[in-house]
């Protein structure tokens, strides 16, 4: 694809929607309320904030500089702008990522769609804890339910990525975000109206700082989709005006108002009734069905009304991503193996099914069959959030802050010199010091190699 012919978002809002909608996932309203039940509250969130600002903000404006500056999708980014090197290969491990992420990532997203029915169809009405834990293990380990859902929401996704980068993913982030934050805030307002919901305003507000850093840490770069090749895809559809570093701290503004916002809807709801905070992943497929039943107990209308707005919520959230983990894919093929951009998506989409499936089969029918001890939806889990997307992390801030030259950089953030970008040496130092180091610390921690 020629330069000048290369698609661009059509509009400031376009460019800040769709690159929030990248990080704005599943990682928000599913992962981040389970962590911060399990790691003290709001010392979690305390610290998850310092994160965000200190370490994911300037990683994410170098994924940013390195997408638009190169123009071209995250494989080919490294090629141009360090040409002849081994650097080549962080690009394509992004992509690989993307393509891994988005295999098992489906499987959940496809359960948010059968909740989704289930809550429409009033399914959840009158059961009893006992029988939520067995419908969710009934479901999962079903080898098609959760497959139809699956396959269903790849093709949502595909039909998105298909109409292209500003007909497709801008057109579609303008609609679901808006949307995502009427919902949550209607359902925040829900919740902490509950009798007892007190208790869970408290637990997010004061903090306990124990065993939090380095959870806190993970998060916050799994929450910003750091590392995967999302934001610098995304990125080569900027305009040269965009200003990197106001879409950043607008981008991060947005997950994390997503993700606290989604803590006070599931915590003063779960408090409310008496249900621990530290339910672990099963908070939202297990938990919260039980949680709305009891909390609005006295009016099983508000109940379906909570309970099909939750779950369309957390499916919006998850198609957001979806859309950008294929667009990393779909690129990547489209450019460098000249496919038209819908016979790239039907291979993605494709290859993303045949793999969701077996991910899918290992949570049930599968379950015997292991690799190095792992399922294939675990295996996949763990070889992305604890191996690529750390490296991809690493190797993104140790490109920009020491091997890209520096003109480029300076070039980039302040667009030329139109700019003024008072933290652009701080952002250069964390990019050079501290966050490799923090990030080598998440590597090494969570890989179980030193336990800190």
């Amino acid at each position: 694809m020629a330069k000048n012919d290369r698609a661009n978002f059509g509009s400031k809002l376009g460019v800040i929607l769709a690159s929030a909608g990248s990080a704005v996932g599943l990682g928000n309203i599913w992962r981040f309320p389970y962590e911060t039940g399990n790691h003290g509250g709001a010392a979690f969130i305390l610290i998850y904030l310092g994160c965000i600002l200190l370490l994911g903000l300037p990683i994410m404006i170098a994924e940013f500089l390195i997408g638009r500056r190169s123009r071209a999708n995250t494989a080919r980014a490294y090629q141009k702008l360090a040409p002849g090197t081994h650097w080549r290969w962080v690009g394509r491990m992004g992509v690989l990522a993307g393509f891994l992420i988005l295999s098992y990532y489906a499987v959940v997203a496809g359960w948010t769609l059968e909740y989704i029915f289930e809550a429409a169809t009033n399914g959840f009405a009158g059961k009893t804890s006992g029988e939520f834990i067995s419908s969710f293990q009934q479901f999962s380990s079903s080898p098609w339910r959760p497959v139809v859902w699956l396959v269903a929401f790849l093709l949502i996704t595909h039909f998105i990525i298909v109409k292209g980068v500003e007909k497709g993913i801008e057109k579609s982030s303008k609609i679901m975000m808006p949307t995502l934050f009427i919902i949550i805030l209607i359902l925040v307002v829900c919740s902490v109206t509950l009798p007892g919901a007190g208790a869970g305003i408290e637990f997010l507000l004061k903090p306990d700082f124990r065993n939090v850093f380095l959870s806190a840490m993970g998060q916050a770069f799994f929450s910003l989709s750091l590392g995967m090749g999302c934001l610098c895809t995304y990125a080569s559809y900027f305009s040269k005006e965009t200003n990197l570093t106001k879409t950043a701290f607008s981008v991060g503004i947005i997950d994390t108002f997503v993700a606290i916002l989604a803590g006070f809807i599931i915590f003063p709801a779960a408090f409310s009734v008496g249900i621990q905070p530290d339910s672990g992943p099963s908070l939202i497929f297990i938990t919260l069905p039980n949680v709305f039943q009891q909390a609005f107990s006295g009016v099983p209308i508000l109940a379906y009304i909570f309970s099909v707005m939750f779950y369309a919520l957390l499916a919006m959230a998850a198609l957001t991503s979806t859309i950008s983990l294929h667009e990393v894919v779909t690129a990547y093929l489209h450019e460098e193996f000249n496919l038209s951009r819908g016979k790239a998506a039907r291979l993605v989409t494709g290859g993303c099914v045949f793999l969701g499936i077996f991910c899918s089969l290992s949570l049930g029918v599968m379950k015997g069959f292991t690799v190095f001890g792992l399922g294939m939806f675990d295996l996949f889990d763990f070889v992305t959030a604890k191996i690529m997307l750390p490296l991809g992390g690493l190797c993104i801030s140790l490109f920009t802050g020491w091997y890209l030259d520096k003109k480029i950089v300076w070039s980039e953030i302040t667009n030329d010199g139109s700019l003024k970008v008072p933290v652009y040496k701080l952002i250069i130092f964390i990019l050079k010091y501290i966050a490799p180091i923090a990030i080598s610390l998440i590597f090494i921690n969570e890989l179980g190699l030193i336990k800190l």
